[in-house]
This record gives C-alpha cells, structure tokens and sequence, in this order.
C-alpha cells in the first residue's frame, strides 16, 4: 500500500507513503480515494486529514508516467481533486517537507490547509517545459493573488509556507506538531454546513489585463526558448474566467507543452541526472567510508574552490601547499569569494565566518595524515603529480580516498605511483570549482567499489551532478571537447572569424561559444595539450591559429588578450582586428580561398563532433549510458539544456541525419576528422536513437 488509514478521535488521516518523496502515481492516487470513500463510508468518521509521510507531504506527480496511458487511468490526479473537492465532509491538508506541483494542486483541492512554517511550496513544472496540469494555474490564483502566483508559477521556485501565512492559501500556520494540530482544526470545522473550495473563490487584482500584458512583454523578451513560460501565463489569464474553462484550457496547454521537443529535453534531463547516480556494478547498499575531514594540496585557483565546496557543506578542510606566499593567497582568495557572496545577501557575516573557521593551511604534509580524503589539484604535469602521490602513499592513514583532480590524466598511472590503488579515484571538478555544478568520478581500472560509492555519495552532499567516467585521456567531457574545438579552429581556416563561429554557436544556446569559452579558461592550457598530441599523435591535425595566438602572448583574459581584446576591469570580449588578419593571412600561407560559412555549417560541425567522440565514448565504455554523456554537457559545458544535451539532439535530428551530414563534411577541409564511429553507424543503420 502506498497510503495509511488510521481513525483518530473520529478524523479519518490518511498518510501517503511512497518513498521517497511520495509521488503521485496511480497506485497512490486509488489508494488515496479508497482512503477517502471508506471516510466517508463511516458514520463515525466527521473529518479526514491528508499528510505525507517521511520527510515530504507530496513532490507531486511520478513524471514516468507523462506521455504514458497511466497518467490519465483512472483515477487520474483531476478525478481525485474532483472527488476530494466534493467530499461531503471536510479534507484538511498537512503539510510538511514540500507540496510541490502535483503535491500542491492535490493540497489545494482539500477545503482546509495547514502547514510547517520550513515547509516548501511550489508549482515547479515550468523547469520540465510543462505548466501545472491538475488545476495550479487555476486554483493558486484564487488562493494567493494573481501576482503572487504567477511569479511562483513561471519562475517554479519554492517558497516557504511561512511567507505565505495570512493568504487563503493556508488556514494556519503551525508552529508545534503539525498532525496533532491538524486533526484538532478538522474536528474543529466538522460542524460547518459548507466547506470552502478554491475553485469558487475569484482572483483578485487591480489592474489584472495590464499584469498579465506587462509579464507577457517581460516574459517574451527573457525566454524565448522556453514556450512553457508563456503557456503558463496563458493558462493563468484564463483564471479570470470561470474555473471549469480556464481548468480546460490549462489541460490543452499542458498536453500541448508536453509533445514539444523542449519538454521531451527537459524531462529526458531530469531523469538522465537521477540515473547517473546508478552504476550497474556498485550495488545502492554498497558500504560507504566516511568522511569527517578532507585535504587538498594545492591552494591555487582549482584547489581553493574544491576547498569552497567542502566548507560549503560544512567539512573541515586543510589546504597544503609549498610556500606561504601560496597558501595565503589561497586563503585570501576564499575570503574574499565568501565576503562578495556576503555583499549581495547570498550569506550572512556569520555564515563567512563559520566557513573560514573551518579552514587550515599547512606546509606539511605530516599534517593531513589522518584526513579521510585528500585531493590533488596541482597542475596538469604528470611528473608533479607523481612527486605528490609518492608522498600521499607514504604519509596518509590507511582506509584514506586518494584523489586527482586531473581534468585529462591517466588515473591509472597515478594510481600505480602508490601501493593503494584501490584507494585511487579521479574527482575533476570544473572551474570555478565552488560554481560549477558536474564531478566527473574517474573510476580506475582497481578503483574499490566503496570507494566509488562514497565519492558519488558525496558528491550529492557537495550538491553536484557526479558522473562516472572510465580512464582515457580527458574522459568524458574534455575528450569530446577536444573535437569541438577542434572544429572550431579547421573552421577559422577555412573561412569563419572567432566571433561568427561563437555567435553561431550561441545562438544555437551554448551559454558560451568556444572561443570566448578558452579566452576564459586559458589559451595556455589547450596549447599544452596540443603540444602534447604533437609527440603522442602527430597524424592528429590541429589549426594552427591557436598556437599562433599563443606565440604572440595572447593567453585570454588573464593577459588581457586572447582571441578577443579585453579591457581592464571589464570581461566583456572585443573583436580583435589583429586576431582576424592573423587568421586571414594563416589561411593565405596554408593556400587555402577563405570562403563564406554559414551558421548551419557551424552548429553542425560543432555538436557533431561531440556526438561522433561520445559514440565512440560509449562504445569504449569510458561513459555507461548515452544519458550520462548529456548529464555532463548540461551541468559542465553550457550544452542549452532545451535541447537534452548532445546525444539526446542526435537522436531528435535523426542519426541517419547526423550520419548524412558527417558524410558530407568528410569530402572537405581535413576530412579525415569526420570518420563516422562504428556504434553511430550501426544506430543509424538500424534507425535507432542512443537513447533507445
């Protein structure tokens, strides 16, 4: 059963539970209307609660069922508002935890509401390219102001109960135990003739049609790839008329919304970031090893923003570097990251100084030997770090994680400088490290499963999107980034600018195109790969435009110059006259007629070369699902996350597309970089998607 039906002194509870969050699916929507006929079967019974369970009254609908007969098989989540609306006696909802879409609008069917002050209320749907489906858009207008709700609504985020308390939304907001007080206030109006429903009420608001046109306009210009946020005040202007039409429309809207490849992206997305939490091998009860204490050696840019996010949550952190210079402006970095936060109301003083206290610094490696993990974040020179991992194995307890923050390096040879790699794993976080939602857990070829386990673990406490990678030169992100750029740059020579192929690109909805993205990063750091491909792969051809750039000092931002001109104190990126002719006058020494590209060429090439390199990841097995592939574009390389990510776009254009496509660039400029990966054929040849 996924409720509980209990009597207390004459008020029927029902108490959903279905872990974890106690969604609404089908076998709880019929438990909770058997719940509530047998209530008002019962002569004895003069009121029924509804509350949740664990930690949750309700996080709303199972979104598994979208698109599927399930979600309208009766009872539907509309036919138990129906049913509970028209309850003879009156339904008081308790709520704890969160009400949230589904949760909510089932919450705002009941005649009466309490909640917990903490409790979070939302109609979040706009994040999966939906509306609220069951009644939100109608019923939270009546009930908390048309302004009100239209801004939870469109922008779906939570808001404590407590802000909403005076508004009909909530009866009471309780401070002590809330079931108790719940079953006392149901007892309490048992005795009314007529019990208050939302639909009867009328939205409220002064100039309603000037709202509604100034919040179209605002809407509009802000989201012009989110057609949800407009549907939603769509369905929200027809709470002006009478509920059973505008309850009509918002049901044609959601449908609507719901076959859109937006939606499709969205849902896809939320699904494919809880999936990677999964590894086929390291069962979900796998032991963990605990984590009280971490250290991180390297106090630089990486290293203190790993060091953020440990003191973020709360863990002690030790930085270790070599020199006191270093540490202190580590540590003087840190600070004044919490004090800008603290300047814009993000943290309070004492939360600044409650992070900073939980800080050490120290030159000794002595001093870390009892930390239960330690993270390298020295630069990206395998030399060095086989000086820092000789050391690590010599000095730290045994049972302690060893971790790289290698954005490229082979964990495996690392894990070979110790006597413990099974204790070895890859944590490459993404700069700046303290922002940046994706971990990449480079799992090697002896990496134990509980250490696996405890490292994803955490990575759900640091509040990131962790991703399994297997061991190959960038893993999962950075190798497909590598084509990508790769593009970009045969592009340059060829004919596009820097600007074009960005602007293209996004256009398309990269949060940033790649030029800008590697002024910001660092030209260096990509020139150090590639020197590095020169002597390892020397068949493996490059523009040389950027090591040009680099020649001429021109590193990014950090110089002041890079691809674009910067000026001082702004990071806004400038054309640069010298970039372009220099990129004129390389494609005149390779021989080559610039000619003109259009921006289809570009996205194309772009975001399929990342789908050619993820085939061949997902072939090799560095990543376990195509879906996680997508899960680390969209949390750690701005991939726009309407569109699903990389491998998702593939399978809505249509593998035999892509494939079509790829054919056609390999009969041009360095046409040996479109060699179709063997598993993208095969998909395309038997008309299936990565997904599938």
């Amino acid at each position: 059963m996924t409720t509980h039906y209990e009597v207390r002194r004459g008020v029927a509870v029902i108490t959903l539970d279905h872990p974890p969050v106690n969604s609404l699916d089908h076998a709880t929507r019929r438990s909770v209307v058997d719940g509530i006929d047998r209530a008002l079967a019962d002569d004895d019974v003069v009121a029924i609660v509804i509350a949740g369970a664990g930690s949750a009254f309700s996080a709303g609908a199972d979104i598994s069922e979208f698109g599927t007969a399930m979600a309208q098989c009766e009872p539907s989540l509309h036919a138990v508002i129906r049913i509970i609306e028209n309850a003879s006696k009156p339904v008081v909802a308790a709520i704890h935890g969160v009400a949230m879409g589904g949760g909510l609008e089932l919450a705002m069917g009941c005649h009466y509401r309490m909640a917990t002050a903490t409790a979070q209320i939302a109609l979040p749907e706009v994040h999966l390219g939906l509306l609220p489906g069951a009644g939100g858009t109608q019923r939270l207008p009546r009930l908390l102001g048309l302004e009100e709700a239209l801004n939870m609504i469109v922008s779906g985020t939570s808001v404590p109960a407590g802000q909403l308390s005076g508004t009909p939304l909530f009866q009471d907001i309780v401070e002590g135990e809330l079931l108790p007080a719940a079953i006392a206030y149901a007892r309490e109006v048992a005795c009314a003739k007529v019990h208050p429903k939302a639909r009867d009420r009328v939205v409220q608001h002064e100039n309603a049609e000037g709202f509604l046109a100034y919040a179209r306009q605002a809407v509009a210009a802000a989201s012009k790839q989110h057609p949800a946020k407009a549907k939603c005040i769509d369905a929200i202007a027809a709470s002006l008329k009478p509920f059973d039409e505008g309850a009509a429309y918002e049901w044609a809207c959601f449908e609507q919304l719901q076959a859109t490849p937006e939606s499709r992206a969205l849902r896809h997305a939320f699904f494919a970031e809880r999936a990677a939490t999964r590894i086929a091998d390291v069962p979900a009860d796998t032991p963990t090893r605990r984590i009280d204490t971490v250290a991180i050696v390297g106090a630089g840019t990486m290293g203190g923003g790993i060091g953020m996010c440990f003191l973020n949550a709360g863990i002690p952190v030790t930085l270790v570097d070599t020199t006191d210079a270093a540490l202190d402006r580590g540590v003087a970095t840190i600070l004044r990251n919490y004090e800008a936060s603290a300047s814009k109301g993000k943290l309070t003083r004492e939360q600044v100084g409650q992070r900073m206290e939980l800080l050490r610094t120290t030159l000794a490696y002595n001093d870390i030997r009892d930390a239960d993990l330690v993270i390298e974040a020295v630069f990206e020179d395998i030399a060095i770090k086989q000086s820092v991992f000789h050391r690590l194995d010599e000095v730290m307890k045994p049972g302690a994680i060893l971790a790289s923050n290698t954005s490229t390096l082979d964990i495996d040879r690392i894990a070979s400088f110790t006597r413990r790699p099974q204790d070895v794993v890859g944590t490459h976080f993404f700069s700046p490290a303290n922002v940046m939602r994706l971990l990449e857990v480079v799992r090697g070829a002896q990496t134990g499963k509980d250490v696996l386990a405890t490292v994803m673990q955490l990575g759900k406490k640091l509040r990131k999107v962790a991703v399994v990678a297997g061991v190959c030169d960038g893993f999962i992100g950075n190798r497909m980034l590598e084509q990508y750029s790769r593009q970009a740059g045969l592009l340059l020579d060829e004919g596009a600018l820097p600007e074009q192929v960005d602007k293209a690109i996004e256009h398309f909805g990269f949060a940033m195109g790649p030029f800008r993205m590697i002024d910001m990063a660092g030209n260096d750091i990509a020139w150090a790969i590639r020197k590095r491909r020169y002597i390892e792969q020397p068949d493996f051809t490059y523009s040389m435009t950027g090591d040009i750039l680099c020649e001429q000092g021109r590193l990014g931002q950090k110089t002041g110059a890079g691809w674009y001109d910067y000026k001082t104190g702004d990071r806004r990126a400038y054309p640069s006259a010298q970039v372009n002719a220099m990129i004129v006058q390389h494609s005149r020494d390779l021989g080559l007629v610039r000619r003109r590209i259009a921006d289809v060429e570009i996205v194309e090439r772009l975001v399929y070369a990342l789908v050619n390199e993820g085939a061949r990841i997902l072939e090799e097995g560095i990543a376990a699902k195509a879906s996680d592939i997508d899960v680390v574009y969209l949390s750690g390389y701005g991939f726009p996350a309407y569109r699903g990510g990389p491998m998702l776009y593939a399978d809505q254009v249509g593998l035999y597309n892509v494939v079509r496509s790829m054919r056609r660039f390999a009969n041009g400029y360095h046409g040996q970089a479109w060699q179709v990966a063997p598993l993208l054929q095969r998909l395309a040849d038997a008309g299936r998607g990565f997904n599938d």
